[in-house]
């Protein structure tokens, strides 16, 4: 049934009764919507969080990683590099800056001469040679430290709009360091012997201690020492197409 429109406001005018430019159309005048106060609940918005789809977890619900911040955000990633890779292809979709700090150039120039359909996105650096990106809210920057089991000191650190994810292949002696530094830590299949020191260092459950040594290719825990999530990362048919499938060694 259609409303009845109520009657038209008066348009704005001058002095002189001229109309008054810059005011805009003006529209229909309907009567307003008005529920009860027992309707209230059912009004519902589909707002996700801001960030990085990762992945799905155990519900099948998009896992989001909030990776570009007006703050200082450090990641540590002890997994695979297919993990690291498809993290830096969706960051670059996002409208981010991705800086790959590696010692292993050959194995992220695919990916980069992929992403940003030519723009350079994704740009690659020896290590220790990472020049400042300049980061912004308008710009923000990733910066992905391929450097091996023992990766110096970075030269670009984290800061406004730029975050640092550092890839560990393996739980090496400067991985706790790390780990007790950043806010975000994601765990793929490791040795029961790593299991247990990560869950000393994450004050993770028996159960997920145990969860660690026998992880399919692909799923991560992501953890801070208050909250945990597996999360399974699915590839896209493009990503499979660049990356190949999930895998957690190289």
């Amino acid at each position: 049934m259609s409303v009845p429109a109520s009657p038209a406001a008066p348009v704005p005018t001058g002095r002189r009764g001229r109309p008054r430019v810059g005011f805009g159309l003006i529209g229909p005048r309907r009567d307003r919507h008005a529920l009860a106060p027992e309707q209230l609940d059912a009004l519902a918005l589909p707002v996700g969080d801001d960030g990085v789809v990762i992945g799905v977890d155990a519900h099948s619900v998009p896992a989001v990683l909030g990776i570009n911040r007006p703050t200082p955000y450090e990641v540590t990633l002890i997994g695979g590099l297919w993990t690291a890779q498809v993290l830096a292809l969706r960051a670059a979709a996002t409208g981010a800056r991705v800086a790959v700090e590696t010692g292993r150039s050959p194995a992220w120039t695919a990916l980069a001469r992929a992403a940003g359909g030519g723009q350079p996105c994704v740009t690659l650096h020896d290590v220790g040679r990472v020049p400042p990106q300049g980061a912004s809210a308008v710009s923000p920057v990733v910066v992905i430290r391929d450097c091996g089991m023992r990766p110096p000191r970075g030269r670009v650190v984290s800061g406004a709009w730029q975050s640092v994810v550092t890839l560990l292949p393996f739980l090496s002696p400067v991985a706790p360091r790390l780990m007790e530094k950043s806010a975000l830590v994601g765990v793929q299949r490791v040795s029961p012997d790593e299991a247990a020191q990560i869950g000393r260092i994450m004050n993770l459950p028996g159960s997920e201690v145990e969860a660690l040594s026998t992880l399919a290719d692909g799923v991560t825990l992501w953890c801070t020492p208050r909250d945990r999530q597996f999360v399974m990362t699915q590839a896209t048919d493009a990503e499979t197409g660049l990356l190949g499938s999930a895998r957690r060694m190289d």
